[in-house]
């Protein structure tokens, strides 16, 4: 049988790939027309956001020079499109002309190491300092072809379980609270004509529950809930029930059924209490939760930035936009509920957490900002 050997290059190569993917949760990222070197993110970490293996060969200053302008114009397309403020970028060279300087690099945010082994990762107090057992995982008792057979064995159950979990959050479901929120909200306003007025009859609507602050503020704070499922006029209801339509399917798909209602809940609430504040008269409607929602969507974005990265930047945050400048522009829309919403969706998803990435002590944050945030609303009311 012809025996099996690794270039000495390629099993560093896969020792690297096999520490950063298994062990680091790095993703591997496409880059068209990207040769001889491999670019690894994890946007969730606290170290480089970006490891890049370079196998090509660097033969003078210049061509190194080069590469590293290259490598600061890609992570700008990446920043970009992942909507991160900073990346830092670790470039890791293993064919390096002895006389090229390293050392003399200086590019912010982008740290070079040059390896002819994986031992000399030690020369390099800022690799140890992020990554303390690398040389630890990296070093196998295995050589050759069962070293490979290892490496690649890993690497595949990672990417097995990495692509179960997207599918588990990503896969189309459907969305019944969703349904059940419009169903609740049409219901509503149907009763409205059936039981009294109309929608756009204020008594109609104070006796049906929408938000009027000297009521709240005699003791009847079911108001600032049952305000959410009030519509004033057809287009109001059917303009809100589209936007619940399509984000809250997002929401309830990526978060599921009971966060997504904690959500939309608290979202209402906290709108309601901003509008208290900073309105007056009679109000209603499920703009508060649906902002709420939208700010969901940022917070999951954020996590999952280098899925959902360009979708958020061009599309979420635009129509927040637009939608806040609207208010401002066009009397009788709740600019105060809006932005309430959008930070009690925040807020509530950092309690609820986004499934796979949220830590224990970001839940914990979120909780402690919530109680003291609603806390200061209360004793403004």
């Amino acid at each position: 049988m012809e025996e099996f050997l690794i270039d000495k290059n390629e099993e560093t190569v896969m020792k690297l790939l096999h520490y950063f993917i298994t062990e680091k949760n790095y993703n591997p990222i496409v880059l068209h027309g990207a040769k001889n070197e491999i670019w690894l993110e994890n946007m969730e970490t606290n170290s480089y956001e970006i490891i890049r293996i370079v196998t090509n060969y660097i033969h003078n200053n210049e061509q190194l020079n080069f590469d590293l302008y290259r490598t600061k114009q890609i992570t700008k397309r990446i920043k970009k499109k992942t909507f991160s403020m900073n990346m830092d970028v670790l470039s890791i060279f293993l064919n390096l002309n002895d006389n090229v300087d390293i050392n003399g690099v200086n590019v912010n945010h982008i740290d070079c190491a040059s390896l002819k082994d994986i031992n000399d990762l030690n020369k390099y107090d800022f690799i140890i300092k992020n990554f303390p057992n690398i040389i630890e995982l990296t070093t196998f008792e295995e050589k050759d072809l069962n070293l490979f057979m290892k490496i690649t064995s890993d690497i595949n159950k990672k990417n097995e379980q990495e692509t179960y979990k997207a599918e588990d959050i990503f896969r189309k479901k459907i969305p019944f609270v969703t349904y059940f929120l419009i169903a609740i909200n049409i219901l509503v306003f149907v009763l409205m004509y059936v039981l009294g007025n109309g929608s756009e009859n204020v008594d109609t609507l104070v006796d049906f529950g929408a938000l009027y602050k000297p009521l709240v503020q005699e003791g009847e704070y079911y108001r600032l809930i049952s305000c959410a499922f009030l519509h004033i006029g057809i287009f109001h209801l059917l303009f809100n029930m589209y936007a619940l339509y399509i984000v809250g399917t997002q929401i309830e798909n990526f978060y599921g059924k009971r966060k997504y209602l904690l959500i939309y809940f608290f979202s209402a609430l906290v709108g309601s209490i901003l509008s208290c504040l900073f309105t007056d008269g009679v109000s209603a409607g499920a703009s508060g939760a649906i902002f709420g929602l939208f700010g969901s969507l940022l917070y999951f974005g954020y996590h999952y930035r280098a899925y959902l990265g360009e979708t958020i930047r061009s599309q979420i945050v635009p129509i927040l936009l637009f939608n806040f400048a609207l208010g401002f522009m066009v009397s009788g829309i709740d600019v105060s509920a809006h932005f309430g919403g959008l930070i009690g969706g925040v807020l509530m998803s950092m309690i609820v957490g986004v499934k796979y990435r949220s830590s224990m002590s970001e839940r914990i944050n979120g909780i402690i900002i919530s109680i003291m945030f609603l806390g200061f609303l209360f004793y403004l009311m």
